[in-house]
């Protein structure tokens, strides 16, 4: 699993960033974690408002910093969604 974390470096963009690790560390997951504060390639991957949180290229959270336990739900949802050709991802 690739997650990127979208943000200018802002607080609020760090909270994210922190909470994420926090939520995989909880759910004993592995996942590559990647911060991005290049505008770029913010508004190449679609981002309207930051801070945002994408799962393997697609944006599943924008504007807001959510808990570590809604995290957590976020990051089980995208593990159990199918990826390429049927496969399951993560």
């Amino acid at each position: 699993m690739k997650i990127q974390v979208y943000g200018p470096g802002c607080n609020r963009c760090r909270q994210l960033e922190a909470s994420t690790r926090e939520a995989l560390a909880a759910l004993g997951e592995a996942a590559e974690v990647e911060k991005v504060e290049d505008i770029g390639s913010m508004t190449q991957a679609g981002v309207l408002r930051t801070p945002a949180l994408a799962i393997d290229g697609k944006l599943v959270l924008q504007g807001r910093v959510p808990g570590v336990r809604e995290l957590a739900s976020i990051l089980t949802k995208a593990r159990a969604r199918p990826g390429p050709a049927g496969t399951s991802v993560g």
